[in-house]
């Protein structure tokens, strides 16, 4: 089984704010907690990484202040970076308010991740790649969404392609957002995702409706949080049941499952196991601070034992 994953989706700066309560408009919050640390994109990849994947960042990397902690972050995880390095602009950052049960709110503006050229992509051989994730922000940014449509939109080959539709599903051009669902083997997507993308709010019936669209070989995982996932394939549907913890920072707990994923696919697990592997990362990843908190393959493994013994 092949073992390589194609990171398209972009990574910025997290400005990791631990507040009392998010304010009321007008209002200021107060904070108990800051740090800055690579979010986004990068948070997949490190869950990724650590269930024993080779991962490898193909999006936009600039120049500045943000940009060096992206630079550092991928190097501490031994993640090689594919393009030339965006000299013109810095990293984008998003602004993440959690507050004390561990839920976050956020708002974003994007740099050089957002920023891809039909030219930027010639340097990377999607062919070699065994599984590639995309996520929605990179299809919404205005500065690399004609790029990326036009290379979903040819018959060039893309293995595995693995969707992750974003909290911004809803802002995406039709066309755009159509060819990604049909060039993609997997859709991972939260209940609120599912429901824009199907008009169904029970999650139940849009991971059918998704399941219904998606390639023989792929499916849909649609993320409950707390309350598990579902995992839908035309010919079968599964409630994966939950992981539970005390969960103190949600940031990043849906990337570490996707990331989680993918790795488990491409080491051989059936859909179902691949799930409740993700199910169990992304929960251990929400009792510790921070966006990229994914858990090792045997700390996963330890807690697996635990459960079935219990």
């Amino acid at each position: 089984m092949t073992n390589r994953l194609l990171q398209m989706s972009g990574v910025v700066a997290d400005l990791l704010y631990q507040v009392e309560a998010v304010p009321a408009v007008g209002e200021e919050a107060i904070v108990k907690g800051f740090s800055i640390a690579p979010g986004g994109g990068f948070n997949a990849m490190v869950a990724a990484k650590r269930a024993g994947m080779m991962v490898f960042y193909g999006g936009s990397i600039g120049s500045g202040p943000f940009a060096k902690i992206i630079r550092e972050g991928l190097n501490t995880e031994g993640i090689p970076f594919l393009r030339a390095q965006d000299l013109t602009r810095d990293q984008g950052c998003c602004t993440v308010m959690i507050d004390p049960q561990g839920e976050r709110t956020f708002v974003a503006s994007d740099g050089a991740e957002g920023h891809v050229t039909a030219e930027d992509l010639t340097q990377i051989s999607f062919a070699e790649f065994d599984w590639t994730l995309l996520s929605g922000y990179a299809l919404h940014y205005s500065g690399s969404r004609d790029a990326l449509h036009q290379r979903l939109s040819a018959d060039a080959r893309i293995n595995n392609l693995v969707f992750d539709p974003s909290p911004i599903i809803a802002s995406l051009p039709h066309e755009v957002l159509q060819t990604a669902l049909r060039r993609a083997t997997w859709i991972s997507a939260n209940a609120r995702e599912a429901a824009v993308l199907t008009g169904h709010t029970d999650p139940v019936a849009a991971a059918r409706a998704l399941a219904e669209t998606s390639l023989d070989d792929g499916g849909t995982i649609v993320r409950l949080g707390e309350d598990g996932c579902i995992l839908a394939r035309p010919d079968a549907l599964h409630h994966i049941p939950p992981y539970r913890v005390q969960a103190v920072d949600t940031n990043g707990a849906g990337d570490t499952h996707v990331g989680s994923f993918i790795a488990r696919m491409a080491r051989g697990d059936t859909p179902k196991e691949a799930a409740i592997y993700a199910n169990v990362a992304a929960a251990l990843s929400t009792t510790q601070q921070g966006p990229a908190t994914a858990p090792t393959q045997a700390v996963v493994a330890d807690a697996l034992n635990k459960k079935e013994a219990g």
